[in-house]
């Protein structure tokens, strides 16, 4: 195993000196928790009060994802690992690509054609009591997937779309609690293995996107998509 200080090491990411996360983790008093305590308030405050949406790209800053108020799998990523890290939880980022199926919904018509079979993904893993956890279940957050599942309300085991892709839509394990958490995994299809930092696994791999479909998401498609995850949150 690394040396344990790599996986709580500060980086261009992972600013977790910044003013506005060392502000967050003093008003939320997380550092006199103790460590299972400790650990499962920073992850429902980056499951619940970032709600899930796209940000302009993956390789951005915790501060900014935090300033922003939402993000999806890899930039959420990026934001609890370095609240963990704040907080002196040692954590690291394993990478894959997942099928572009369970986006559908929240990018239609020709954007979800567009888009390319295989989309960057990540979880966080967390080093609790001796044992690594896996945190993916902190992508979606609450109101939005409570949402999502009264709209597909007959829908109780497999669900592929609007940001989930799981075996059990009725009861997905999202509540960390010495666990793993998931709410995309059903759709993997290629491990990248594990990183120490997200500015590692951004420099080795990124989005299969030409440099016009990448402008294009980030000025045009990605509003398209936090339109409709908002109007699914809203109940619509």
């Amino acid at each position: 195993m690394n040396d344990m200080n790599n996986y709580l090491k500060e980086t261009p990411l992972l600013d977790y000196s910044h003013t506005t996360i060392r502000e967050l983790v003093e008003q939320r008093q997380w550092m006199p928790l103790e460590t299972v305590a400790r650990v499962k308030a920073v992850y429902n405050f980056v499951r619940d009060e970032i709600k899930f949406g796209y940000n302009t790209s993956d390789a951005i800053p915790a501060s900014k994802i935090l300033k922003d108020g939402y993000g999806q799998c890899n930039t959420k990523a990026t934001l609890l690992m370095a609240l963990l890290r704040a907080t002196d939880i040692p954590n690291r980022i394993h990478g894959f690509t997942i099928d572009k199926a369970l986006q559908k919904g929240a990018i239609t018509g020709i954007w979800y054609r567009l888009s390319p079979s295989d989309i960057l993904h990540s979880w966080v893993e967390v080093w609790v009591d001796g044992q690594w956890y896996f945190m993916e279940g902190v992508i979606l957050d609450k109101p939005y997937l409570s949402r999502l599942q009264q709209l597909y309300k007959d829908c109780k085991a497999t669900f592929c779309g609007f940001g989930a892709y799981t075996s059990n839509f009725e009861t997905p394990p999202i509540e960390w609690n010495l666990n793993h958490t998931y709410i995309q995994d059903k759709g993997i299809n290629q491990d990248f293995g594990l990183f120490d930092t997200p500015d590692d696994f951004y420099a080795r791999h990124q989005q299969q996107l030409s440099p016009l479909k990448r402008f294009i998401f980030s000025n045009i498609v990605r509003h398209i998509m936090n339109k409709n995850v908002e109007r699914i949150r809203k109940g619509n």
